[in-house]
């Protein structure tokens, strides 16, 4: 296919519905084509006054329908007082010399469609509607019933208004769909790039240390050495399975699973893990979030905290859970605040938006706090699945 027909279909599909502007509504001027002929048969009198007011009507009725297509030009006041101008146009000009001339009450109705909304144009076309009846009664001498000229003023401002209308909410619609699609987009990238943070910072962390203690061990002890590789080889498994599982947004994790990963990992770093439960267990999505949480502490605590004992407590009650992870490190260069690294400032967000809170500093006694807290039922935050 080549670029020019592409771009033929690209425009066919992003076209404005409805009327594509303002040139499809002048050929109804033609409805004006009779008061012309009675000007040109000689029909009319003073036909200088009315050759004059119909070049200044159809004027502005192009004036007018023009600037309805245009938002901003539309609900100024300078369109409003065009359409005052040809309303009394239109009033003289068919109260002086009737019959064909009526039809310019259909006309100005359709205008007044163009440029009101709502109440207002409601109002205005009852009103015109009624006093085209009343002007045609009132002159006797129009070709057809009165009502015919009050039914056509009343349905041209109509339906022309609805058209327009309903043309700007399907625009509308078109420019929201493809926000949403953006912001879409912006809620995925955020959620791959927290989990691809977490996922490597954990598993490079464990992959480093693992390594630095073959390396010690590998003079003394051989075959502990090798165990410590091969543990380097199932931790880069894993580790592939998991980016896999992050990539198509499926990844679950647990509280329960990360403690378990990480008591290996910080016994490595000479680090003496400690775990306290009380309460019932987390629901599935909050534990899913304080695995997350788990994870980054460990994480931080082997990098960076130089610490010898790791503490994680589990507080969970009907209503809130919480987990508070403390370490005696104090090694230099650890973040500091939730907002101190990239991994605690992702996870802030992310309990943030389902309802929860996240700190992180130095605690009272020394080394180092993390305290997730959680509703025990963690609603979804924007741009996350349901992974159960």
């Amino acid at each position: 296919m080549s670029r020019k027909t592409k771009n033929r279909k690209t425009k066919k599909r992003n076209r404005r519905p409805g009327p594509p502007g303002p040139y499809a509504l002048l050929p109804t001027l033609l409805m004006g084509l009779g008061a012309f002929s009675n000007l040109l048969q000689g029909e009319t009198s003073n036909p200088w006054i009315g050759g004059i007011g119909l070049l200044a009507f159809n004027s502005l009725y192009i004036s007018v329908v023009f600037r309805g297509f245009d938002r901003r030009r539309r609900e100024s006041a300078t369109s409003y007082a065009l359409l005052t101008a040809m309303g009394a146009l239109t009033f003289g000009l068919a109260i002086t010399y009737g019959g064909n001339w009526l039809l310019f009450f259909p006309l100005f109705s359709l205008a007044c469609g163009t440029i009101l909304r709502g109440r207002r144009l409601g109002i205005c076309l009852i009103a015109l509607a009624g006093c085209a009846c009343a002007v045609a009664v009132w002159r006797g001498d129009h070709v057809s019933e009165p009502w015919t000229i009050g039914y056509g003023t009343f349905i041209s401002g109509g339906v022309t208004a609805a058209i327009l209308t309903l043309s700007e909410t399907v625009v509308e619609l078109r420019a929201t769909r493809q926000e949403l699609a953006r912001s879409a987009v912006e809620r995925e990238r955020l959620r791959f790039s927290r989990d691809l943070h977490d996922l490597l910072g954990h598993t490079l962390s464990v992959v480093v240390v693992k390594s630095e203690a073959a390396r010690r061990l590998a003079p003394h002890d051989l075959d502990a050495a090798l165990a410590q590789v091969s543990d380097i080889e199932c931790v880069g498994r894993e580790a592939l399975t998991e980016i896999r599982e992050a990539v198509t947004g499926y990844r679950q994790g647990s509280l329960a699973t990360e403690l378990d990963r990480a008591g290996p990992v910080l016994a490595a770093a000479g680090i003496e893990q400690a775990v306290h439960r009380s309460g019932p267990p987390p629901a599935p999505r909050t534990d899913a979030l304080l695995g997350w949480v788990a994870r980054e502490a460990v994480t931080n605590a082997v990098r960076h905290s130089g610490a010898t004992r790791c503490e994680f407590v589990l507080d969970s009650t009907s209503e809130r859970v919480r987990l508070t992870v403390t370490d005696d490190g104090a090694g230099p260069g650890r973040p500091v605040g939730a907002a101190g690294g990239t991994g605690l400032r992702g996870l802030a967000e992310r309990l943030s938006a389902a309802g929860g809170s996240l700190e992180a500093g130095p605690g009272p006694d020394g080394g180092f706090v993390v305290t997730a807290e959680l509703p025990a039922e963690a609603p979804h935050g924007p741009g996350e699945r349901d992974c159960g």
